[in-house]
């Protein structure tokens, strides 16, 4: 069987593209989408005392509306908050102690907003760009989950997200498995004997520190699954699912097949056009 480097002469040829939206096709469909959010920014604007107050009248109400919400509220009051930090309402008292004093005057953030375009289209972009964060990581399982039941049906057992969801954590399918460990896939025999443990990635791009600890990450989950597996005497391998054209930047390639080569036959990287030609039940069961 090839294995992962034996393909980088012919990269491209392996590499699938998720398809993605022109600019500025997609400004087209944005006012239906956000309109009415934007004028409720612009309420909630009005009716704020301060930007604290604007932030946590923003947090009591339900998402999706509140996440959206947010995004715009970090652009214009807090670029020094990140979404992340910001959805996590049990967070926001500390979050206002503690940046509070850096966030703009909500009069500037009026005046700054009402200034704006109607609609306001780069804001819309932004907004845009968000909305399709993710999709193509999704599409890539969805497609690995959708091959895997046509070659296998039901030989085995897959768990995972297929899309959006919650990650397998690997204490609750591995025993004895400590820390609480996401993955994308997990296959096993019918009998539960693990067979698989899989991380998907689809890279639009990719590189410096980012690809390093990437690698870096990768190299201590393989360590850490293979000596679980060494100890407990069962035959569990890696899957590295990637794809997209950020693997063909940078090291990114040569780092895989390094990964790859370093597990001796139980770690694979693989994009969805060599499944067909490497992922095989021999490997599988090996």
């Amino acid at each position: 069987m090839n294995s992962f480097r034996d393909y980088k002469n012919r990269a491209s040829q392996y590499i699938t593209f998720v398809d993605s939206e022109f600019y500025p096709d997609y400004l087209a469909q944005a006012p239906a989408l956000y309109g009415s959010l934007l004028e409720k920014f612009a309420e909630l604007v009005q009716t704020a005392n301060s930007s604290a107050n604007l932030l946590i009248n923003i947090t009591e109400l339900n998402d999706p509306l509140r996440i959206q919400l947010l995004r715009i509220f970090r652009k214009y009051a807090s670029p020094d908050t990140s979404v992340e930090m910001l959805k996590i309402k049990k967070n926001i008292p500390n979050i206002i102690k503690d940046y509070g004093n850096r966030f703009r005057d909500i009069q500037e953030v009026s005046e700054k907003f009402a200034s704006r375009p109607k609609p306001d289209e780069a804001l819309m972009a932004i907004l845009m760009e968000y909305k399709d964060r993710g999709k193509k990581g999704y599409e890539l399982t969805e497609a690995f989950f959708l091959w895997f039941e046509a070659h296998f049906g039901s030989e085995y057992l897959i768990q995972g997200p297929v899309r959006a969801g919650k990650d397998v954590l690997l204490n609750k399918v591995l025993q004895n498995w400590k820390s609480k460990t996401p993955a994308d896939i997990f296959i096993s025999r019918n009998d539960r004997t693990p067979l698989v443990v899989g991380f998907a990635r689809y890279d639009t791009d990719r590189g410096g520190g980012q690809e390093d600890d990437r690698i870096s990450g990768n190299r201590d989950k393989v360590t850490q699954i293979l000596e679980y597996a060494e100890t407990y005497k069962i035959p569990l391998k890696i899957l590295f699912l990637n794809d997209g054209p950020g693997l063909t930047l940078g090291s990114m390639w040569n780092d895989y097949a390094d990964l790859e080569d370093n597990g001796q036959g139980k770690v694979m990287v693989c994009t969805l056009k060599m499944l067909d030609e490497r992922f095989t039940k021999d490997w599988l069961e090996s």
